[in-house]
């Protein structure tokens, strides 16, 4: 639908907000607006109005039963791409769009950044994903991986979207495994059904409770004033850098930092980094 620019900057933060949330989400109300950017439940439902008015009449349907509105079945985005990655990026810079940004008046020239490319992942899939995450449900997938490249049948309970740098993926329990593991969100196929049924919660999840500190050093191979150069790249104090995180998340983090997992066995110009603290850390290594 075409739409009469120019929108106030606000409004139209908002107006995306309320396309990405009912897309992917399933489920839209003021509250999202309110906690989002700080108004009122009588603006949050001025703006949710005028969107459908004046801009997206076929686009949001109200749901007594949720108490909120639901994408309707012609959805189109006006403002936003469609496109999964609004969503998730919405998840990871969460903080950022609490912000006010609109006095921003940023004169910084010849300034690069380097995309991630977008993943293909659509509504179908992820909406159930995260409606089994939100509320603590058991959910039915058709799974792909590198060693099963056919879809395999799967019933997990999700609770924690996570992003590594590069990708995303949905850290669940896995019923056929009996175990939490990481689930790449491009390799679900198919339509996800949620089913009833007691599950376990991230409280089960013992790696996901459990806090561990990661300590990284200069590779002891490089020269002292390489290894110098490199304490203060990090800010290191005595040459260390201390990481604090999720057990379940190790790998993620040195990965990040292109830190091997494994002893060192790279150039130590290119690794640069090295885990101090091996040992400590060592049962949730990659193997």
């Amino acid at each position: 639908m075409k739409t009469e620019w120019p929108i106030r900057w606000d409004l139209l933060l908002r107006y995306r907000l309320i396309e990405i949330i009912a897309m992917w989400e399933g489920r839209l109300t003021t509250n999202h607006l309110c906690n989002t950017f700080g108004i009122g439940r009588q603006q949050a439902s001025k703006d949710i109005n005028n969107y459908i008015r004046e801009h997206a009449p076929n686009n949001l349907e109200y749901d007594t039963r949720i108490k909120g509105y639901k994408p309707a079945p012609n959805f189109i985005p006006c403002f936003t791409a469609g496109s999964a990655d609004e969503y998730l990026l919405l998840l990871h810079r969460n903080k950022e769009l609490s912000d006010s940004i609109e006095q921003l008046d940023l004169q910084i020239a010849n300034t690069a950044v380097i995309p991630i490319p977008n993943r293909h992942i659509q509504p179908e899939i992820l909406r159930p994903i995260i409606q089994a995450a939100r509320d603590n449900k058991r959910v039915e997938v058709d799974y792909v991986s590198l060693t099963k490249p056919d879809r395999e049948g799967r019933i997990i309970v999700p609770h924690t979207l996570v992003f590594s740098g590069v990708r995303w993926h949905i850290r669940a329990y896995c019923e056929k495994n009996r175990d939490f593991r990481d689930f790449v969100l491009t390799r679900f196929r198919g339509e996800p059904e949620l089913l009833e049924g007691e599950a376990p919660s991230i409280i089960d999840d013992t790696e996901w409770q459990t806090e561990v500190t990661i300590k990284l050093g200069p590779d002891p191979r490089l020269s002292k004033e390489q290894q110098a150069i490199i304490a203060y790249d990090y800010n290191m104090e005595d040459k260390q850098l201390h990481i604090h995180t999720k057990a379940a998340l190790i790998k993620y983090q040195l990965q990040k930092l292109g830190v091997s997992s494994k002893h060192a066995d790279d150039e130590p110009k290119a690794q640069q980094l090295v885990i101090l603290n091996r040992d400590d850390i060592k049962d949730f290594l990659l193997a």
